[in-house]
């Protein structure tokens, strides 16, 4: 299936030329489902349907293991350049839940200071940027922000609140949240300066402990150092930073707990040396982080558990396969993680 521009490609098995492929004799045993994404950013899966759904450049598709089918849910966003060194353009990012029946958007195609959270119904039609039934943001520029807030990485929902990771004030480290009375979202406000409770920056990852009472956020941290990544665990009605802990990774972009061993993984697209990235699980003893690399991966970006125990992961890629405009993709590793 290919898209002129919005586009992207199924595949029935691995590409030979997909860098995602190149497996080591002991890695898990994963496949390339989609490819043909333009720098996709985040991944969700359905708890009931078990569709995939993931946000790239050019917006957000809903991949059905069933039919083998991808499509566009949500698209026409406009597109915004990020990074340092290389740069990359982007589009919408974060990806949730709200119930069953909506999905959440982080956005990160506008300029900081405009750029929305915006949660659609999931209804089986095609969608556009503006067909939402919620617009949260913007968090413009004030006394909580200088610059206004933007490139909503991550989303976690529970029953009680949106959490949104930002990454606009770099003096920060927001994550913002919006209360939900009755099944409706509220205000999107700044909640948890993460850079001034742990000193590091950029949060990026965030998800929930398996048992909810947890908001656990990787802290990517600076761009071009090495094994600065944080993982932080912080109360999801206070804000209060319970741990904050050293991981060795370089620029977390993931977190996901496996629903089957309640393990905790993580992806690490180690923007120095994007060579040393992949899918690392984190095992926490105390105070204590170890880092155990599972598998290599291209700049990889999210991850996501499905029904049935398999891990979906999105990655940037270097290089677009044959037949492709654009190099990243959307891969699944089989149950047993």
């Amino acid at each position: 299936m290919m898209m002129k521009a919005k586009r992207f490609a199924l595949l029935t098995g691995c590409l030979s030329l997909s860098l995602a492929c190149l497996a080591h004799a002991e890695e898990p045993e994963h496949e390339t489902l989609v490819i043909d994404l333009d720098n996709p950013s985040g991944v969700a899966v359905h708890s009931e349907t078990g569709n995939v759904y993931t946000a790239s450049r050019f917006g957000v598709h809903r991949y059905e293991p069933k039919d083998h089918k991808a499509v566009f849910e949500v698209s026409g966003f406009p597109t915004d350049v990020y990074g340092k060194g290389p740069k990359y353009n982007i589009g919408p990012l974060g990806v949730g839940f709200l119930g069953d029946k909506h999905i959440v958007v982080g956005d990160g195609s506008r300029p900081d200071g405009e750029e929305l959270v915006r949660v659609y119904e999931l209804n089986g039609k095609k969608k556009s940027d503006a067909d939402a039934v919620y617009t949260l943001g913007p968090i413009v520029k004030g006394e909580q922000t200088a610059k206004g807030e933007g490139n909503f990485y991550g989303v976690a929902v529970n029953e009680s609140a949106i959490f949104v990771t930002c990454n606009g004030d770099d003096t920060k480290g927001w994550v913002s949240k919006a209360d939900i009375a009755e099944g409706k979202p509220g205000e999107l406000k700044p909640f948890i300066a993460t850079k001034e409770a742990t000193g590091t920056d950029a949060p990026v990852a965030i998800t929930f402990s398996p048992d909810g009472s947890e908001l656990v956020v990787g802290q990517m941290g600076e761009m071009n150092v090495p094994s600065d990544s944080l993982l932080t665990f912080y109360d999801p009605a206070t804000g209060e930073l319970k741990r904050s802990l050293k991981t060795e990774l370089s620029d977390i972009a993931g977190l996901a707990y496996s629903p089957e061993t309640s393990k905790l993984y993580a992806v690490d697209f180690s923007w120095v040396a994007p060579e040393n990235g992949g899918l690392f699980e984190l095992a926490v003893d105390g105070e204590t982080v170890t880092a155990t690399k599972i598998m290599s991966l291209d700049k990889p970006t999210s991850l996501a558990f499905g029904k049935e125990g398999q891990l979906y992961v999105t990655q940037f890629g270097s290089e677009p396969p044959e037949g492709a405009e654009s190099a990243g993709s959307l891969i699944e590793i089989k149950a047993g993680l």
